[in-house]
């Protein structure tokens, strides 16, 4: 295997993120192949006891085993981290594989953490339930209340965990005053980007340590796998998470780091057009619904910040409806176009009731904490006509009495 051709840093730090995407990470084996190699293996063969030495010692380049490095799960994490603007990137199983390796990988007994209270259920559950029982205390915030964060610092605060925009409630967070924050105080920031991708959103460029996501989201955006990423500086990655991942093994498979590293091709292409469709839904959609969840309408608090941070809206938004459970689960099921679906990033689109799936686990209480409501509904805007969308979003409107 080798790299093609002035695949070098140098060069492909200074190409454009189009460009990066579609050849960023490339190695080409002799067979001089134009899409990147899938290798299936475990693990891989020596020309002499030696060389295997030196390999495990760290002394040698080459691959040892495919829980640690793999050709094909290589290219992916070199992609990732040149999208990202990161040093380094290592992927996972999954996202949340990704979460709670980002995060176990740096804590430790005695360790305390400051989190958003606005976070996807399993991320929310590994705050909640997972990080005590290892005697590691969270403080819960509202990830938009600036002062929140920094009254909630003490002297062994180590990690700052959110997302932006959050999941479901679209609450958007300064990255630049809570990264810079967290830096002043020696604190490593961890962000959870995944509503909006490097195409969108670069943490790194407004001071954020660590950058982690489901892949499985805009990455795959296709509905195919589940995968999971963190980039970060060479040391965080090496030096930090590294040992903590070769050893507990949550790596992600070549099959699905092939599939997620095609569709980084298309990535831009695709959350620019899912965006443009999102917004046009959502203009439809504030003219029906008491409450609209959608960073680019001026009904979102906080648009201008969002307008900062963010390149585009992404295809993510949501709404509550006066009528509770009862009438978002009446809107689910008269769609006929749209899909009841937990899953977003997805080409198709997909809508669901976060209070009785993404969020059940966090019981009524943790949940009305959060933000999430029992009349919302969190929509995913895929690539379809969005005319389309509207009309079966009418319909659906119409026969729950909106």
């Amino acid at each position: 295997m080798k790299r093609t051709t002035g695949q070098d840093r140098s060069r492909t730090r200074n190409w454009r993120p189009a460009t990066r995407a579609v050849r960023g990470g490339t190695w080409r084996s002799e067979q001089g192949e134009t899409s990147e190699a899938l290798f299936l293996t475990s693990g891989y063969c020596y020309d002499a006891a030696g060389v295997a030495a030196a390999r495990f010692a760290g002394e040698d380049d080459g691959m040892t085993y495919s829980r640690l490095q793999n050709p094909t799960v290589q290219m992916l994490e070199e992609r990732i981290a040149l999208l990202e603007g990161a040093e380094s990137c290592r992927t996972q199983a999954s996202g949340m594989a990704a979460m709670t390796t980002a995060l176990l990988c740096q804590l430790s007994a005695g360790d305390h953490m400051v989190s958003a209270r606005a976070a996807f259920g399993s991320c929310r559950w590994i705050v909640d339930n997972l990080l005590p029982r290892f005697g590691i205390e969270t403080t819960i915030v509202d990830a938009r209340d600036n002062a929140a964060w920094e009254a909630a610092i003490q002297p062994n605060t180590k990690v700052f965990f959110f997302e932006t925009p959050a999941n479901p409630t679209m609450d958007i967070a300064d990255l630049e005053f809570i990264c810079g924050l967290a830096k002043s105080h020696g604190i490593t920031s961890v962000v959870d980007n995944a509503f909006c991708t490097p195409a969108l959103q670069r943490p790194l460029e407004w001071g954020a340590d660590v950058v982690a996501y489901s892949a499985t989201k805009m990455m795959d955006g296709q509905g195919r796998v589940i995968a999971g990423a963190v980039a970060g500086s060479a040391e965080f990655i090496n030096d930090v998470l590294l040992p903590f991942q070769r050893n507990t093994g949550p790596i992600i498979a070549p099959f699905n780091a092939w599939v997620v590293l095609k569709s980084l091709e298309t990535l831009d292409l695709r959350i620019r057009r899912q965006s443009a469709n999102a917004l046009k839904l959502g203009e439809f959609v504030q003219d029906r619904v008491p409450v609209i969840l959608h960073p680019w309408l001026d009904s979102h608090p906080q648009q201008n910040l969002a307008k900062k941070q963010m390149d585009d809206c992404g295809p993510i938004f949501s709404m509550v409806l006066e009528g509770g459970r009862a009438q978002a689960h009446a809107v689910l099921d008269a769609l006929e176009l749209i899909d009841i679906s937990n899953n977003i990033g997805d080409s198709r689109s997909l809508m669901c009731h976060p209070a009785s799936t993404t969020h059940h686990n966090m019981g009524p209480e943790g949940r009305e904490a959060a933000g999430v409501y029992e009349g919302m509904l969190r929509i995913n805007v895929g690539l379809e006509d969005p005319d389309d969308l509207i009309e079966d979003l009418d319909r659906a409107f119409a026969s729950a009495g909106l």
